[in-house]
């Protein structure tokens, strides 16, 4: 039987927590920050989560292969 492949962009971006959740980097971070009012940059600072139906999917999409 073959085994299920870890897809390597979903490897790059998420990162799977203690619990399961799924853990990110906020989108709209990378440039053009400037024209962003102060609170939405500090907002966007650090991981944020995804929701249970997403975790899943990316669980699933990760094999087992997390950081």
């Amino acid at each position: 039987m073959p085994k299920q492949k870890t897809h390597k962009g979903t490897k790059k971006r998420f990162r799977l927590s203690a619990k399961g959740k799924a853990k990110h980097r906020s989108s709209g971070t990378s440039h053009l920050a400037g024209r962003m009012s102060h609170k939405r940059k500090r907002n966007l600072r650090g991981t944020t989560t995804t929701t249970d139906s997403n975790s899943k999917m990316i669980q699933t999409a990760l094999a087992g292969n997390s950081y």
